[in-house]
């Protein structure tokens, strides 16, 4: 068996889902340089998430929704998500974002499973709250283990790509770990460096 794991932000998807949603309502920057900060280690990722989160209250859910149905898919996803499949690959998303967005992805794109967090909402809205898998700054890292021990995979036989310093955690992990167009904390602890937005050119460590 062999695991291949991958962030959904600017990874498998082209952008930042709460800067898409932030966008919504008009306060995109402001998010925005809060997620730059946590992507660079600047900030505990657990205390930036809850903050870019509150600022969504009160957004309506079905909006959400549409906006999570419809984020652009990274140059080169399906077509690397099929290429690791037919190697023999399960091929995960672990994201910090939310299941508004990787449930239909994973679909979309035929991963074998996610991993991501939950947008509160009450009669309809959010309410600028969020909880669960992927919360904290060692969630994936936590998490990998957890699959490698469910699917008996090893070291050897593990892939983990991402772009920002919650993407750390799973490198110690991992035999093949990708930095796509990722921030220089990351960069720094890869062994595959990717610096242009297509995915395919993973396939060619593979």
């Amino acid at each position: 068996m062999k695991l291949a794991v991958f962030d959904y932000d600017s990874t498998l998807m082209d952008g930042e889902t709460l800067e898409f949603l932030a966008r919504e309502i008009g306060i995109e920057r402001q998010v925005k340089e809060i997620t730059d900060r946590a992507m660079r280690g600047e900030l505990d990722f657990f205390e930036s998430l809850q903050k870019r989160v509150s600022l969504l209250k009160g957004l309506e859910v079905g909006r959400v929704n549409d906006i999570c149905a419809n984020l652009p898919v990274m140059k080169g996803a399906e077509q690397t998500v099929k290429s690791l499949k037919d190697r023999g690959y399960k091929v995960v998303c672990f994201s910090g974002g939310f299941k508004n967005a990787t449930i239909p992805f994973a679909q979309k794109i035929g991963l074998d499973a996610e991993f991501s967090n939950i947008l509160h909402s009450k009669n309809g809205v959010l309410t600028g709250f969020t909880g669960g898998e992927m919360m904290f700054s060692e969630s994936k890292g936590m998490m990998l283990q957890t699959l490698q021990k469910l699917l008996n995979v090893s070291y050897d036989n593990t892939i983990v790509a991402g772009d920002g310093a919650n993407d750390l955690s799973m490198f110690k992990y991992a035999s093949k770990r990708v930095s796509f167009c990722g921030k220089p904390a990351l960069e720094k602890e890869a062994n595959i460096i990717i610096k242009e937005k297509d995915l395919t050119q993973i396939l060619t460590y593979i």
